[in-house]
C-alpha cells in the first residue's frame, strides 16, 4: 500500500493511516509505548510488578521491526490530528500468508475509530503484498484485542507459531 487512509465521517477527530519506515522516530516511539504496555500487563498479571527497565530497553532494542520493511512487509502508522497514535504491521510468512503484528492504539485515543482504520489499512497492505489470508496471535489477557479481531471477521484457529506468549491464534481470508 502506498497511499493513505483517511477517517470516514463519524469517527472522532481527524485520522490518517499511512506506511512509515519501521525505524522512523514516530514508529520507534509507538513501539516503545506498545511494548511497555503489553509487557507491564503481563508482569502485573503474572508477577505483580511492572517490566524491569533493563529488560524493556533490551527487548525494544532487540526487536527493531525490520520484518516490516519492504518488499515483504509494511508498518502503518495512524495519526490523530497529525500526531502519531497507533501502528499495525504486516509481514509475509509465505507467498500468500501475511502475519498481522503490533496492532496498537495509544490508550488515550482508544475508542475513537483508529483500530478499524488500522485493520482495514493492514488488510489492504497485505493484499498489496500478495496475501490471501492474514494470521495473528495474541494473549488471553489482551481481551480488547481478541474482541476487536472477532468483530472484524478474524476466526480463532489452531496455532501457526510456537511463540511462548501466544495463547490465541486468529486467521482471516482476504477478499479480492
Amino acid at each position: 500500500m502506498t497511499g493513505m487512509t483517511r477517517s470516514p465521517s463519524g469517527t472522532q477527530g481527524s485520522w490518517t493511516v499511512a506506511p512509515e519506515p519501521f525505524d522512523s522516530p514516530a514508529a520507534q516511539a509507538l513501539w516503545r509505548e506498545y511494548y511497555t504496555e503489553v509487557s507491564d500487563r503481563w508482569y502485573l498479571l503474572h508477577e505483580g510488578r511492572t517490566t524491569d527497565p533493563r529488560e524493556l530497553e533490551r527487548e525494544v532494542a532487540a526487536t527493531t521491526g525490520a520484518e516490516f520493511a519492504p518488499p515483504t512487509g509494511v508498518l502503518l502508522v495512524a495519526r490523530h490530528d497529525g500526531e502519531p497514535a497507533g501502528t499495525a504491521g504486516v509481514r509475509m510468512l509465505g507467498a500468500t500468508t501475511g502475519e498481522l503484528r503490533r496492532v496498537f492504539v495509544r490508550a488515550d485515543l482508544r475508542g475513537k475509530g483508529a483500530a478499524p482504520l488500522l485493520l482495514a489499512a493492514a488488510e489492504a497492505a497485505a493484499r498489496g503484498l500478495g496475501a490471501r489470508e492474514l494470521v495473528l496471535d495474541t494473549r488471553a489477557d489482551l481481551v480488547e484485542a481478541r474482541a476487536l479481531y472477532a468483530r472484524h471477521g478474524y476466526e480463532e484457529t489452531a496455532p501457526h507459531n510456537d511463540d511462548v506468549y501466544a495463547e490465541h491464534w486468529f486467521r482471516k481470508a482476504l477478499e479480492g
